[in-house]
């Protein structure tokens, strides 16, 4: 086995991106090659935030085993480990997970944390059950990462999970998600999902309260307004705007719910003509919606139930299930709907000291 340091040598680019194939079958393969060769190039619109080491573990004949990148912050001594991909084998687990260590340990770094492949924004997280078809948005992994990653020096550091939501129709009944929708809106709360032409001031909304609400997460990192306006423009073709909503007081936007049909992994992959066909299929009649972000300012307390509310009014009228996604363990949003969970999805991030 031998460790491949590379920059933007093609045939590693494309060793690189193969591993996925490699790895998955067509419908659980959830990178997006096209983004994937913007990232290792240097031209995804995050690019700027971060520095980012790309590496591949090959055997004697060239056959890509594993792969991993390093992505380091300006003054943060924390090395972020992500993009990593591997065949279950301990041997080249061990050498890939110790050639990363020592890289870090050379570099200074005080702790390694993965996966998170580069930003909050792109992707992180390890998923550890339920490896069945995956939704859209979920990181998706192979079932013995979890092993290998605790095999090789790491520890459970923060746990997430999501929550699949039963259906409901216009019978069902929630007195107190009800109460809070109305005691807001005679408040003089706007609840609305954003306008066609509203969506490009959405999304500088939706930045304004993300950087402040979540701040206090482990890996995350601001970005400029008009990298983050670029990445999430993309979402525009794949939301049913009804199943957004954004809160506003006195004019100023207090509250938001991003959510998306679930497409599974059809999204990452539209260079197949087929694929777009499916999406645009899945776009106008979904089977279940995936809520992906929710934050409300902190000086409107309780304006959580009524927002989630008026998305259970939209699930109602479409008598859909539901999948809240990714929430980590101790926020308020673990405890809504409770009632109405029909599965939990785990998740962690993991850390590894340097010494």
């Amino acid at each position: 086995m031998k460790l491949i340091k590379f920059d933007k040598e093609e045939r590693y680019i494309k060793a690189f991106t193969r591993l996925p194939k490699l790895l998955y079958s067509r419908e659980d393969n959830m990178e997006d090659p096209g983004t994937m060769r913007k990232i290792l190039l240097g031209e995804h619109p995050l690019s700027g935030c971060f520095s980012l080491d790309k590496f591949l573990v090959l055997d004697d004949s060239d056959k890509p085993l594993g792969r991993f990148c390093i992505t380091s912050y300006e003054g943060d001594d924390t090395a972020y480990f992500g993009f990593f991909e591997c065949v279950d084998d301990a041997d080249a687990a061990r050498f890939l997970f110790e050639k990363a260590y020592e890289f870090c340990k050379e570099r200074g770094f005080k702790k390694i944390l993965g996966p998170v492949d580069a930003s909050f924004w792109i992707k992180y997280r390890l998923k550890i059950n339920k490896f069945d078809k995956p939704y859209t948005g979920e990181p998706y992994n192979k079932d013995y990462y979890l092993k290998l990653f605790t095999d090789n020096g790491f520890e459970v550091a923060e746990h997430y999970t999501s929550h699949a939501f039963r259906a409901i129709d216009e019978s069902y009944a929630n007195d107190v998600y009800e109460q809070r929708f109305k005691t807001f809106t005679d408040a003089g709360y706007e609840i609305r999902s954003p306008k066609e032409e509203e969506f490009s001031s959405a999304i500088d909304d939706v930045y304004r309260l993300v950087t402040e609400l979540y701040s206090d997460f482990p890996v995350f990192k601001n970005v400029k307004q008009e990298d983050f306006r670029e990445v999430f423009m993309s979402y525009k073709q794949i939301m049913n705007m009804s199943m957004t909503k954004l809160a506003y007081y006195e004019g100023k936007a207090v509250g938001f719910y991003v959510s998306i049909p679930d497409y599974g992994n059809l999204v990452y992959h539209t260079g197949n003509p087929l694929n777009i066909m499916k999406i645009l299929s899945t776009k106008k009649k979904p089977s279940r919606y995936i809520m992906l972000y929710m934050g409300v300012d902190q000086s409107h307390r309780g304006l959580g139930k009524a927002l989630v509310y008026s998305i259970m009014k939209e699930l109602m009228s479409n008598k859909l299930p539901s999948i809240g996604a990714l929430m980590r363990d101790g926020k308020k949003t673990q405890e809504y709907a409770a009632g109405e969970i029909t599965d939990v999805y785990e998740y962690v991030l993991l850390s590894r000291g340097i010494q």
